[in-house]
């Protein structure tokens, strides 16, 4: 019996050292995608070219669309899309007074502190409720503009990475699904003729399944060697398709953006058009995104990660393409067009990159000191399944719950789900590229990734140079998910006595 046993724990050894080695490695088929690596002069010419002459909305302004004649409502508006969605409606001449915030925290970037940004009316909502909403959308407007056309963005969301299971699916559901068919009830019935909604590249993507059968890990067969679904190609083929179960989609944030998404675009007609843009995964643009943001705020960023290529897009990318999506709903017959009631990817104008480039750019360019803890992949897996456990522990029975404490900081996301989008993910622009006359939405990036992960360092550098020892707090995407869940598990304390 010790011998069988011995036998089984080498024979698991080698399976996990094996599959550890692979999670390690970059097939070929994605290396080829991104051929070369950023180099320390790369990195120090384009931070002394974005720090003299920094991308604004008055240097691309050629790029955002003309200015409409009509009155907009941004849910999200406070975020990282839809701040610049705000930002490039009023350098193409819209009147602050013509745009009004839906968000349930007021604008907190800097770029939006000052000037005709500042002046934006902001309505503190919360898109759950659809008293709430409607009561948002209704608000008086000021008469000069009262009478225009209205178009909606909705870049509303919350973003919870590692949530998989259906026990704590509501809160997604809630704002992300729930939040969204009120967004698009009230804007009926608050007039809107256009309505562009930000959905994620992410709802593409299939969990990846890594423990496959030993004897395909020794393959010799290519790519059959490697865990299914280990590189993927975010696009919209799933659209066309009835809507996947659950359990297909990674996690319950791209389930639920999945369905927020189908609610769009079936809502598209003659008297509503819509349409949906999805950015390619990892939204970056700001120090509070989770993708540079999250880098520069660790001095050790503990990761297994360096090896991803993944293609990325800047917050500002993704504004103009929602302003090309509604150049073309605007026009009254748009709702019978090909882009009208589906959804688009868009992505920066360059090929993926991997997390080492972004990595090596914080560490070379950053006044605070940046280092990473590189983690085995394998090892991370094993832990994120009790971890999982635990926390369901809890939600499934209320009186563990009050026994044990929960989990917090970034060990609360270390779920089997988060590995589905710590694989090789990439995008194309190819559709969203073509011209509007064959379908595209004519869509060219103001950024690339070198260019806008550098000026967000530069940004950075600006505001910790007097302090390089010290990191400013920013709150995150997922830090606000954290915090607007508390709000809402508070209320509902409340309203149970």
């Amino acid at each position: 019996m010790p011998t069988a046993v011995a036998i089984v724990v080498l024979l698991l050894a080698c399976y996990l050292i094996r599959l550890n080695q692979l999670l390690l490695r970059t097939p070929d088929e994605v290396r080829k995608l991104t051929p070369t690596r950023w180099t320390k002069d790369l990195l120090f010419d384009t931070y002394r070219r974005m720090e003299n002459r920094p991308v604004t909305t008055g240097s691309y302004a050629t790029r955002i669309p003309p200015k409409l004649d009509r009155r907009y409502i941004v849910t999200g508006g406070s975020g990282l899309v839809g701040g610049y969605i705000v930002l490039q409606l009023l350098e193409r001449g819209t009147p602050p007074e013509a745009i009004r915030i839906v968000d349930f925290r007021p604008p907190n970037r800097a770029d939006m502190s000052h000037g005709p940004a500042s002046e934006v009316d902001f309505v503190q909502t919360d898109i759950s409720s659809a008293e709430a909403t409607d009561k948002a959308f209704r608000k008086p407007w000021d008469p000069s503009i009262a009478k225009l056309p209205l178009t909606v963005f909705h870049t509303a969301a919350v973003i919870v990475p590692s949530d998989r299971s259906k026990l704590v699916y509501g809160f997604c559901e809630a704002v992300n699904v729930t939040g969204t068919q009120n967004v698009v009830d009230a804007a009926r019935r608050a007039g809107a003729d256009v309505l562009v909604s930000t959905t994620s590249g992410s709802i593409s993507i299939r969990p990846v399944e890594l423990f496959v059968p030993p004897w395909r890990l020794w393959s010799n067969g290519g790519g059959s060697c490697w865990p299914r679904h280990f590189w993927q190609v975010l696009d919209v083929k799933d659209f066309f398709e009835p809507l996947r179960p659950h359990e297909q989609f990674f996690a319950n944030y791209p389930a639920s953006k999945a369905a927020a998404e189908r609610i769009v675009c079936a809502a598209n007609s003659k008297e509503l058009r819509t349409g949906c843009i999805r950015p390619a995964n990892g939204v970056y643009g700001n120090p509070t995104d989770n993708t540079v943001g999250g880098a520069l705020a660790n001095a050790v960023l503990p990761t297994w990660t360096s090896h991803i290529v993944q293609s990325f897009v800047h917050g500002i990318n993704v504004a103009v393409a929602h302003l090309d999506f509604e150049a073309i709903l605007a026009a009254e017959d748009s709702a019978s067009r090909p882009q009208a009631g589906r959804p688009f990817v868009v992505t920066d104008p360059n090929p993926p990159i991997t997390y080492s480039d972004l990595y090596f750019l914080v560490q070379t360019l950053a006044v605070t000191p940046f280092r990473i803890l590189s983690l085995s992949p394998v090892v991370m897996v094993l832990l994120s399944y009790p971890i999982e456990w635990y926390s369901l522990l809890r939600v499934k029975y209320p009186f563990v719950g009050r026994l044990l404490p929960e989990l917090t900081g970034d060990v609360k996301h270390l779920k089997p789900g988060i590995f589905s989008i710590c694989t090789h993910l990439v995008a194309s622009n190819a559709e969203a590229s073509r011209p509007v006359s064959e379908g595209g939405l004519g869509y060219t990036g103001v950024l690339t990734t070198l260019e806008g992960m550098v000026q967000e360092v530069v940004e950075w550098n600006r505001d910790h140079k007097d302090v390089p020892g010290t990191r400013k707090a920013y709150q995150t995407s997922v830090s606000l998910a954290d915090e607007i869940a508390k709000a809402a598990a508070a209320a509902k304390l409340v309203a149970g006595g």
